[in-house]
């Protein structure tokens, strides 16, 4: 299997402070535009990468400040992968709530797991459940960054 040559990489541990993470957040929105994406795809990466980095600081880390989150981003022209990493207790991405039930359509919990499987054309949870991996493979219809 040949496997693209990131053109940008990000590979670092960052405290688990919300402005840390939105920082790490616009380093890859950034690095994004410089690799041609646009359009729905960068949206949709956003706000699944918001929502994993947000959910690892404030429910993993609970924002403790003796712990922190890892987070790799690799680029390329085809595809974005993320990964991130909290020093928590995890949790059971497999048996979530679903948020679109009609009895927890007025709970402000639950939707983040949901969102990052619909926007992200791949995303796995590590066991333990403190870790996400998500890929994201560019739309046809976006324009060629080449």
């Amino acid at each position: 299997m040949n496997v693209p040559t990131p053109i940008w990489k990000c590979d670092k541990v960052i405290p688990s402070e919300l402005d840390a993470g939105h920082a790490s957040i616009e380093e890859l929105m950034s690095a994004l535009e410089s690799a041609g994406w646009e359009g729905r795809d960068v949206f949709h990466i956003q706000m699944a990468i918001e929502e994993a980095v947000v959910n690892a600081i404030e429910h993993g880390n609970k924002k403790n400040p003796a712990k922190e989150v890892h987070v790799v981003f690799l680029v390329d022209h085809d595809s974005a992968e993320m990964t991130v990493t909290d020093q928590g207790d995890g949790f059971d991405h497999e048996n979530v709530a679903d948020p679109t039930e009609e009895d927890r359509l007025d709970q402000p919990r639950g939707r983040g797991v949901l969102l990052i499987r619909e926007l992200m054309s791949q995303a796995q949870y590590n066991s333990k459940g403190n870790s996400v991996w998500m890929r994201k493979v560019r739309s046809k219809n976006e324009p060629d960054a080449t």
